[in-house]
């Protein structure tokens, strides 16, 4: 059996399992009724009692007193109790020992108390202070035991080995003395703190000591020591080397920084840039970015590694120098690596590479690329870490981190650490690259949609804008158009499709072509936006549930002959109208539900306007920005077209201007019309009775307005169409009939009626004597049609002017 009395560490060298003497502990474990249920040999040993003479019967038999009713109500709320408890040993004299008491469960149904105390105790001896001396030195906690003096009394091995001096180098000098550094101090002052006050002082300091190869952090523990009368005899020193894990926080808190840092928008070149900035000076002293040309080009680089010499264009690099003299290759340049190089070597295996740039490994380098070569021996290189950057299975470039100041070389956790960053800024990379190409395409498709020019058209001075949404929100599906009616009028559309993207864009031609197809029509305003909402709903049963489709838009139709305009809106916003005399308000036209919702009618308003008067369309996202609500936006609009000048062109300058006051987070469509008027002069017309008769004279009637317009050339055409056009109308219809010429860009013929028939173009045959009225109209005129009104109908035809 090993000795129980005898010093750790010695002895005859016995197996380390025959060090430990299990008797010489006593446990009992007694159960939820008080009863013993397991008796150890240590216990035997202590009290004398046998385990079949203990086991079964009251643990309160064992004791000499009875329990304190206050330890026994303890017992039922600690897990942990101790204390000294008197005991009966079997030969029926008292014994007081050190008593712990641990609660254990089992199951959550049942508990027991295990309870310990030592069966014997180790005897001073000697060697105790020799014992406690090399305890002390041997400790494997750094540890110095200085005086009230600060002067150093004692110190371990290992505190010898941290500072590089023997324990009688150091003996009798301060802190300050021993380690030259700004941080000593530090420590001798919170020494005397701890001496002044009588607590514990810690600190963290971090220091470069000599004979290290670089700086360390250590959590320093200085405790008072005290006498036994109370008296403070010195301060004991104990420091922690925590350099790892203060690296370890530092890779951590880069890893978080890069996570807020690198990615905040969908710009390739920002987020590149941002990836070098957040590595500066955190992982190295210079960073650089290339990608493969392809990825700038909006091409999907090729699949795999690439081999060889690599071409890659510099999109962003960052130094801890000022204006990054190491840098060869300006950014935006491409520049061919060689296949040894690192950037080269590392793409081609496809993991992150670290190089120690040795004198063999510089001159390799002058030979291959001397201007890269000597700018890396001028600047000190002596370590590089290459990591390639990939996302979604694309190798996209490749991020290098080199070393020049900070003396450390890479390291296996630093590879990790530039891996990890990386690899965040390539998934942000990819992702603003498949931003950039959906947007220019969207860009482009919306552009060809939108008119390329105003048609040209008597009835309105016409100047639009239109700005595409910022980078950041992507193509929306804002439109306008200006499309020339019958009868010299002019209707002006301005709408907005929900969403961002190609899709939003395809939407957004999708409806402007089905307005242009209903103008045509030569529907009303309340009647084109029901048509136009049922194809809205068709479109969204059709659509592959990726995403709602829905639109706003407003309507209107201008007439320069009656200087009438009527209007019709699908939850878009009002119109505004300035008048000549100053005036500015926005039109009462009812909301209307946007368009796809269905189940409501359009209600369409008109409105007479003063000739001069200046209307403004447009949409939601010239009144409404994220510091601004809309309220507020169209009171701003009022105020910019009160206060802008005569020149269209100028006002809607000034309204941009005015209202966006940075890049728009959604498009903007800005239409801007100034009303004229045909006065009686360019208007002619002639109430028609329902007679043959009446055929004639309107033919000469017509004939006499030519004449005095000088478009005698006309004539022929004009008395054609107009037989036609009213004996149609007398024979077909009914009244009231009138005849009108509208002397424009054309000349307009215009037979109205009281019926709502529409007529149709047929090919008559060989031996019919009529039908063929309407075909010679087709044929003369450049274009012709009819169009409903609210107590009959129109039929036109328009031919050029010689």
């Amino acid at each position: 059996m090993a000795r129980s009395a005898s010093v750790p560490g010695e002895g005859s060298g016995a197996p380390p399992e025959d060090l430990v003497d299990e008797a010489a502990t006593a446990r009992a474990v007694v159960d939820e009724r008080g009863v013993v249920t397991q008796w150890s040999e240590g216990a035997r040993r202590l009290l004398g009692y046998p385990a079949s003479e203990v086991i079964g019967r009251p643990g309160a038999a064992l004791l000499a007193d009875e329990v304190p009713p206050a330890v026994l109500s303890s017992l039922l709320t600690l897990p942990r109790w101790s204390g000294a408890a008197t005991l009966l040993h079997r030969e029926g004299h008292p014994l007081t020992v050190n008593l712990l008491a641990h609660l254990r469960q089992h199951d959550g149904a049942r508990s027991e108390w295990l309870l310990l105390t030592a069966a014997g105790r180790l005897g001073t001896s000697p060697e105790d202070d020799a014992f406690l001396r090399r305890s002390f030195t041997q400790s494997t906690c750094t540890t110095a035991l200085y005086d009230t003096g600060l002067r150093l009394v004692r110190a371990n091995a290992d505190m010898e080995r941290v500072i590089g001096l023997p324990e009688e180098a150091m003996r009798g000098l301060r802190v300050s003395e021993i380690v030259h550094h700004p941080q000593a101090d530090r420590t001798e002052q919170a020494m005397r703190r701890a001496l002044d006050t009588g607590e514990r002082q810690d600190l963290q300091v971090s220091l470069q000591l000599a004979g290290h190869e670089r700086p360390s952090v250590w959590t320093v523990s200085l405790a008072p020591v005290r006498a036994d009368d109370g008296r403070t005899q010195g301060v004991l020193l104990s420091a922690h080397d925590m350099t790892e894990q203060h690296l370890a926080r530092q890779r951590l808190a880069l890893v978080n920084e890069a996570s807020l840092r690198i990615g905040s928008t969908l710009d390739l070149v920002r987020t590149a840039q941002e990836l070098a900035d957040v590595a500066v000076p955190g992982l190295a002293d210079f960073v650089t970015v290339d990608l493969l040309p392809s990825i700038d080009d909006g091409e999907d680089p090729p699949t795999g590694s690439p081999r060889g010499p690599v071409r890659l264009r510099r999109v962003a690099h960052q130094s801890v120098l000022e204006g990054c003299p190491e840098a060869v290759v300006p950014n935006g340049t491409v520049a061919v690596y060689p296949d040894k190089s690192t950037a080269a070597e590392c793409l081609a295996l496809g993991r992150p590479l670290i190089q120690q740039i040795t004198g063999e490994a510089m001159e390799h380098v002058l030979r291959q690329t001397p201007e890269r070569g000597e700018r890396m021996r001028r600047f000190g290189f002596h370590s590089v870490l290459a990591v390639p950057m990939r996302a979604r299975g694309l190798t996209l470039g490749v991020a290098t981190f080199s070393r020049h100041r900070n003396p450390e070389p890479f390291e296996q956790d630093d590879l990790l650490l530039g891996q990890e960053i990386t690899d965040r800024a390539g998934l942000c990379i990819d992702n603003a690259r498949r931003f950039t190409r959906e947007r220019a395409t969207s860009l482009t498709l919306q552009s060809s949609l939108l008119p390329q020019r105003l048609p040209e058209q008597s009835a309105l001075e016409i100047a639009s804008r239109y700005l595409p949404a910022s980078t950041q929100a992507g193509v929306g599906g804002d439109w306008f158009d200006v499309i020339p009616l019958s009868g010299a009028r002019v209707a002006l559309v301005v709408g907005d499709v929900v969403g961002h993207g190609i899709q939003a864009s395809a939407t957004m031609g999708r409806l402007r072509t089905a307005v242009r197809t209903l103008a045509d029509v030569d529907l009303p305003p309340d009647e084109l936006l029901t048509h136009l909402d049922d194809l809205v709903g068709h479109l969204a049963a059709g659509a592959d549930g990726t995403g709602d489709i829905g639109a706003t838009c407003l309507y209107a139709v201008y007439d320069p002959v009656s200087r009438r305009c009527s209007l019709a809106r699908a939850g878009h916003p009002v119109p505004a109208l300035l008048t000549p005399d100053g005036q500015v308000e926005f039109l009462d036209v009812p909301a209307g539900l946007p368009l796809g919702l269905g189940g409501l009618p359009f209600e369409a308003v008109e409105r007479e306007l003063p000739e001069g008067s200046v209307l403004a369309l447009y949409t939601d996202g010239l009144v409404e920005t994220g510091s601004r609500d809309i309220e507020e936006g169209m009171d701003t609009l009022l105020r910019t077209l009160r206060s802008s000048d005569s020149s269209l062109e100028g006002t809607c300058d000034a309204v941009l201007g005015t209202m966006l006051t940075e890049r728009p987070g959604d498009d903007v469509a800005l239409l801007v019309a100034r009303t004229r008027a045909l006065d009686t002069f360019h208007v002619a017309s002639w109430d028609v009775p329902p007679d043959t008769a009446a055929v004639a004279v309107a033919r000469r009637n017509a004939c006499r307005k030519l004449a005095e317009w000088g478009l005698d050339a006309c004539a022929f055409v004009t008395e054609l169409v107009v037989s036609e056009l009213v004996t149609n109308a007398i024979r077909h219809a009914g009244p009231p009939i009138e005849l009108r010429l509208i002397y424009d860009r054309s000349l307009i013929c215009e037979v109205s009626d009281g019926s709502t028939t529409a007529p149709h173009m047929r090919r008559a045959r060989t031996y019919d004597e009529g039908g063929r009225g309407l075909l010679l109209v087709a044929q003369t005129c450049q274009s012709w049609g009819a169009r409903h009104t609210s107590d009959g109908k129109v039929i036109w035809a328009e031919q050029p002017l010689p």
